[in-house]
């Protein structure tokens, strides 16, 4: 077990009423502030810069065991992290069949100038290859991703919103910071419904070799699910745009969530930031 898991399974302990047992009352509790207290006071002390916006989440419950973010339950555009959802709900429209695509950069709409080449779905959540999801949501509106945004716990995009504004390429549907990084627990609570395994390894790829490999270079002890995104500023101080990410660790079985914005930089480098972060709790 690795030293986050260690750490957590010491001072979290999972309700006993989970497994139909009485839950020990007296000493959860205790034990989770002491764990919230400890990791946001890591969190603040290393990473005092106000550029940096952080959630930091129990896996197991949902429960906010540290934070430095402001009005996280207000809707801002969180960029690429729609677009897991947005695949689930093509899925649902076509038997959760997902077509294979060839990413040629800037001529079919990518971020990344040279094109991802061949790409399938756990490609294209690994590298957030837009020229992908731009193809996948051609035909979508508001109306088809609905129902996926309420089972996951998202505000439901407007009628009006199509496209690729569905992947989270422009600022149109506008998300929660809680509510997005409590919906991607529910995608690991799903792994084994229809196309969900295929999007947690992409975020599997996307921490070894995708946009979120500076979060994996950064751990020393542990490995990540992650899923990087880069959207319009909403801060009063403007830039260009902010990077998110959203980890969870370990791996195989996420106890920590941590969800990160950077002020003024792409999500991938958002993501070496949360690395850092999450090495500082594992330490």
């Amino acid at each position: 077990m690795n030293n986050i898991a260690v750490w957590f399974a010491l001072v979290l302990v999972v309700p006993a009423a989970s497994h139909g047992g009485p839950e020990p009352e007296q000493f959860r509790p205790a034990q989770s502030s002491l764990f919230s207290q400890s990791a946001g006071e890591a969190l603040n002390r290393n990473f005092p810069d106000r550029d940096i916006s952080f959630l930091l989440l129990d896996a197991r419950t949902g429960e906010v065991l540290a934070s430095r973010w402001e009005n996280p339950e207000t809707p801002i555009p969180l960029g690429s992290l729609a677009k897991p959802f947005t695949a689930l709900a093509y899925g649902q429209q076509h038997d959760f069949r997902y077509p294979s695509h060839t990413c040629r950069g800037i001529g079919t709409g990518c971020w990344r100038p040279g094109g991802h080449g061949d790409v399938d779905l756990t490609a294209a959540i690994a590298y957030s290859c837009n020229s992908y999801f731009r193809m996948l949501t051609s035909n979508l509106t508001g109306a088809d991703v609905s129902d996926t945004a309420s089972r996951f716990g998202l505000e439901v995009p407007d009628r009006e919103t199509s496209g690729a504004e569905l992947a989270g390429i422009g600022p149109r549907w506008r998300i929660s910071p809680l509510r997005m990084a409590r919906a991607y627990l529910e995608l690991v609570r799903e792994r084994q419904h229809p196309g969900v395994g295929q999007i947690l390894d992409g975020m599997a790829r996307s921490a070894g070799s995708g946009t979120g490999a500076e979060l994996d270079h950064a751990l020393q002890n542990s490995t990540a699910l992650v899923k990087t995104g880069t959207a319009a500023c909403t801060h009063r101080r403007h830039a260009p745009g902010d990077g998110f990410v959203v980890a969870l660790v370990p791996a195989d079985d996420p106890r920590l969530v941590l969800m990160v914005r950077v002020h003024g930089v792409p999500g991938s480098h958002a993501a070496r930031t949360a690395g850092e972060m999450l090495r500082r709790i594992e330490d």
